[in-house]
């Protein structure tokens, strides 16, 4: 099998930047999956969609993924391949209409192609969880569901990195898995 990184932190903790970082040191092609949906009536998310495609190199290849990412990872599995996802808490925001079933067949089929993906692939999820319960129904959908993934990526991930105001710990060297 490959290399499969998990790379997860707080809101502007920089861990895209240090997912990017990672990226960079992969030798073969390098392709950048967007989870985001554009909007051009959200100048802010523009703006952000923005800086982060201006810190990528431009021989990155780009795929706009907003929901079929394990189609997308069948697709790239190639042992000279790195992808990086950017964010697994974007894809879950896109799929907060799905029932709790549809959720659960998409989040296996997605599991079991990242633990089968023979290059590359680093996973960026946002931490949601470390706040109150969301006062509001789907807030609450949303953190269970990015949470419950998180976790199950973390399982199974040959690395998992938490990105703290700048800094990374690699939590494959310091913290035993549950």
């Amino acid at each position: 099998m490959g290399n499969l990184v998990l790379v997860t932190g707080a809101a502007r903790s920089g861990k895209s930047e240090f997912a990017e970082r990672l990226a960079e040191q992969h030798k073969g092609i390098v392709t950048y999956i967007a989870t985001a949906r554009r909007n051009s009536q959200d100048r802010d998310w523009q703006a952000r969609i923005e800086r982060h495609r201006q810190r990528r190199p431009s021989h990155w290849q780009l795929q706009e993924v907003p929901l079929a990412i394990s189609t997308c990872l069948e697709q790239w599995n190639h042992p000279q391949n790195c992808l990086l996802l950017d964010s697994l808490g974007t894809w879950v925001a896109n799929t907060l209409d799905e029932s709790d079933t549809d959720w659960g067949d998409r989040r296996q089929a997605f599991l079991y192609q990242a633990s089968h993906f023979q290059g590359t692939c680093i996973l960026v999820a946002e931490e949601t969880g470390w706040g109150v319960v969301p006062a509001y129904p789907s807030g609450r959908v949303f953190r269970d569901r990015l949470g419950e993934l998180t976790r199950h990526v973390g399982a199974i991930a040959d690395k998992a990195y938490l990105i703290v105001a700048g800094h990374s710990l690699n939590l494959s060297e310091i913290a035993d898995p549950l």
